[in-house]
């Protein structure tokens, strides 16, 4: 059986990608690990504990075949450095060097599939109507929320709130490179 690693940002990055996955019906509970870190930061930091004491003795004991680094692009005006699809690229790519799983391992950045800018609700955003979107926007507008953390989970509420019996639309092409990432990942 293939045991696999998704080392994510936060709790809503795992919950999206157990709810994708449950509904590709690609795995069971026990052949996946989940590495929840505390965001960006953490996640692309190789000297984590996270890493040195959990993922590499997993890898090491035959526990785990496969990983897969889920990270949001964020954007590069706020981090010139790890900011933007190209910027998070670069340094997954490093971190995957650095802890010496590059044969193992797989990436996923969430962001808006056009600008290549944002983060998991980005990326859910680009899969509903314009006239969706712009509503749920102008309510993020009117509502002067300026922190990132509280823009996303707002978002995140109203999405879950507005499409409660279909919160995700999985048959957007915008999920095919993700869905061909996990379906690759089980098998």
């Amino acid at each position: 059986m293939v045991k696999v690693a998704i080392v994510c940002e936060g709790k809503n990055d795992r919950d999206f990608l157990q709810a994708l996955i449950s509904h590709l019906g690609l795995a069971v509970v026990n052949q996946i690990n989940f590495y929840i870190f505390r965001g960006k930061s953490e996640l692309l930091n190789p000297d984590h504990d996270r890493y040195l004491d959990d993922l590499k003795l997993e890898i090491e004991a035959g526990q785990i075949s496969k990983i897969l680094f889920v990270v949001d692009a964020d954007n590069d005006e706020s981090d010139a450095i790890k900011g933007g699809y190209e910027n998070t690229q670069t340094a997954l790519d490093a971190l995957m060097a650095k802890l010496d799983v590059i044969t193992i391992s797989q990436s996923h950045i969430f962001c808006d599939p056009k600008t290549k800018l944002g983060y998991l609700e980005s990326f859910v955003l680009s899969t509903i109507s314009e006239a969706e979107k712009n509503c749920i926007e102008r309510f993020l507008e009117c509502s002067q929320f300026h922190s990132k953390e509280s823009h996303k989970a707002i978002l995140n509420q109203i999405y879950k709130t507005a499409y409660p019996n279909a919160p995700y639309n999985f048959s957007h092409p915008n999920f095919e490179r993700l869905k061909a990432v996990l379906t690759q990942l089980f098998t």
